[in-house]
């Protein structure tokens, strides 16, 4: 799923402000949006008593899907 707008986490779907470390991920989908690429951008840094950033989390759990499908 894209995001809604630049300036929002497409993990945790809050606001990123200005002065906020984000990490980008560039998306390709033909599909989608006639081969344009589309990003998606997620918090870097974690936010105060959390173990990992957004961007850390989701890809602890595109890593889990990954090694689920494999395993099926």
């Amino acid at each position: 799923m894209i995001a809604c707008c630049a300036n929002q986490c497409a993990y945790c779907r809050s606001s990123i402000v200005s002065g906020q470390r984000w990490v980008r991920e560039k998306i390709y989908d033909p599909a989608l949006n006639g081969g344009d690429p589309s990003y998606l951008r997620y918090h870097a840094e974690p936010f105060a008593k959390q173990e990992g950033s957004c961007w850390e989390k989701h890809q602890m759990e595109q890593e889990i899907a990954r090694t689920t499908a494999y395993a099926a």
